[in-house]
């Protein structure tokens, strides 16, 4: 699906599973998916919608690497 509808594609939104945590807290091999999506062709902004857990808002963002921070 993301080969196929990438072009199309104006925004994309994550969050993992089960429950929309932050990636890396559950199933879905969310940095996978993104690679694919560039190897896609596509270039645009990836949102976070995700819930922080029980823990500080600022700290639901510990996975993302310093650069992009």
């Amino acid at each position: 699906m993301i080969e196929r509808f990438a072009a199309k594609t104006g925004h994309v939104q994550i969050a993992d599973n089960p429950g929309r945590g932050a990636p890396g807290t559950g199933t879905l091999p969310l940095e996978d998916l993104l690679d694919q999506l560039r190897k896609s062709g596509y270039d645009g902004w990836v949102g976070l919608e995700y819930k922080p857990g029980d823990r500080p808002s600022a700290e639901a963002f510990d996975w993302l690497p310093r650069a992009a921070r």
